[in-house]
């Protein structure tokens, strides 16, 4: 680690946006020296004279020439700008100015597909890259934000003490940041923690509208529940934010969160998650429903005029409020196993695909603390994956197995009682019919496949013959019996 007389600097970073000044910070305060750079210039003068005040060590420059020359080589360059075009744009502006062996780290929400790309572009010309997944906000950046680095992997020693110094750390001390693996991994591995935010998401927002909508409850009221549920499995950033959030008063006392417009935004993530999922053949459900619901609430005038014309039920809950509202609990801590049992599934695929080995009680350390979904529940998963490390799904671990079977009850009398209510919870819902698909030996894709071979030819397998051997019948006795199409798995 440099020294405050050190005239170089440890790290540069380009991007003098929140999450960027406060990452530099971060590390500034863990003692390296920065370099700092922003395409709108005045915005460098701005952070040294406001934020970064006093602080000797880290060094404003202008210009990319002068940016370069401030750093140690080999360089070490981090990007926190708008993901996509604009990165290429910064990697091209970089590249005369750099010598073989320099880094350039992207830490923005690149999708992996880029950063596999961009890998092996900068190894080609002797430099190195990596791609950093950074989850926790403008808190996490500045105080020690979940970090998912991967790329070239001769680039993780250059930027390891750095990284694991400026990263959370979980309760016994472990930083919640390690290696990923090869190029794309790290944004990778972002990119389905984000898929399984936008889930957790959903989710709470669901049980939300059961106690709101179906049980009358408060806002002050709920605020209590979840407080209450904080204390449990269901410990988490995300159910204490939502506490808070319901407690919030807006200027004339009532509750802001009922003043807010109910149309969701969202950035991309989740959405690559749910398009990842259908090309990669891996069925997270949960997270798909969670960007359907995200969709669906945009939708925001025709569902006011829908309201006038489409009737639902007239029903009014009419049971033991208090024994729902744990009922709630408990459909709510299934449903939030089954998202990361999807979105591990989904890694074990893409793992095999893009040759990366993978440490999955690892990835579940590095989301212990510092980002969104950061919970007492990951370190269970962690153990899971260190008791079985070739598991291939979570709901077979002996702990979220017992958790599945003591909340089953609870789940399923949520979900017949939301629909006879009329209230919606796709999310939770679409999580219990995965949890019945994947524990049933058989499906009726039998019939799905005889419809495809009537129609289409598409040929079936049968449970007499081994796996493997296609065959195709003459349903109506006018085509032709050597005639069929070719097959493919979904």
């Amino acid at each position: 680690m440099s020294k405050t007389a050190n005239k170089k600097a440890d790290i540069g970073l380009i991007g003098l946006a929140v999450m960027g000044q406060n990452l530099v910070l971060n590390m500034n305060d863990k003692g390296y020296t920065v370099a700092v750079f922003n395409r709108t210039v005045s915005k460098v003068d701005s952070f040294k004279e406001n934020a970064a005040k006093g602080r000797d060590t880290i060094i404003g420059t202008h210009s990319v020439e002068e940016f370069i020359d401030s750093l140690e080589r080999p360089r070490k360059v981090i990007l926190l700008v708008k993901a996509g075009e604009v990165v290429d744009k910064f990697i091209e502006m970089l590249l005369p100015h750099l010598e073989q062996g320099d880094l350039i780290i992207d830490g923005g929400n690149s999708h992996f597909p880029d950063t596999i790309r961009r890998t092996k572009y900068l190894q080609d010309k002797g430099l190195l890259y990596i791609g950093t997944g950074v989850s926790g906000g403008e808190e996490g950046a500045r105080h020690g934000p979940s970090m998912m680095p991967g790329g070239d992997p001769k680039a993780w020693p250059l930027v390891k003490e750095i990284f694991q110094a400026i990263a959370a750390k979980t309760p016994e001390g472990e930083p919640c940041c390690d290696w990923v693996g090869s190029d794309g991994a790290g944004h990778y591995v972002k990119m389905v923690h984000n898929g399984i935010e936008y889930g957790d998401i959903q989710l709470i927002c669901e049980a939300y509208d059961l106690m709101k909508t179906g049980l009358g409850l408060s806002p002050d009221e709920m605020s209590k529940v979840f407080a209450d549920w904080n204390t449990g499995e269901l410990d988490s950033y995300l159910i204490e934010i939502t506490s808070n959030i319901l407690a919030f008063k807006d200027k004339d006392g009532g509750a802001l969160v009922e003043k807010i417009l109910d149309t969701a935004g969202q950035k991309g993530t989740g959405k690559w998650t749910a398009v990842n999922s259908l090309e990669s053949g891996i069925p997270v459900t949960l997270i798909g429903e969670a960007v359907y619901s995200r969709f669906l609430s945009a939708l925001k005038e025709e569902r006011v005029e829908a309201s006038k014309i489409l009737k639902g039920p007239e029903t009014a809950f009419d049971g033991d409020r208090r024994a729902f509202i744990d009922d709630i609990r408990k459909a709510l801590l299934a449903s939030k196993i089954i998202s990361y049992a999807q979105g591990f599934m989904l890694m074990r695929q893409a793992a095999g695909e893009y040759n990366w080995t993978l440490n999955y009680g690892e990835i579940a350390m590095m989301w212990r603390e510092g980002c969104i979904i950061r919970s007492v529940f990951l370190g269970n998963i962690k153990e899971a994956f260190q008791r079985t490390p070739d598991l291939s799904n979570l709901l077979l671990d002996d702990y979220f197995r017992k958790l599945i079977e003591d909340a089953q009850a609870s789940w399923r009398r949520v979900a017949s009682k939301a629909i006879e209510l009329g209230i919606p919870v796709p999310a939770m819902t679409t999580a219990l019919n995965f949890y019945d698909g994947y524990r049933s030996s058989r499906l009726p894709a039998n019939l799905l496949q005889a419809q495809r071979d009537y129609f289409g030819a598409h040929t079936y397998e049968r449970v007499d013959t081994p796996r493997g051997e296609f065959f195709h019948t003459n349903w109506t006795g006018t085509g032709m019996d050597d005639v069929a199409s070719g097959t493919y798995n979904a």
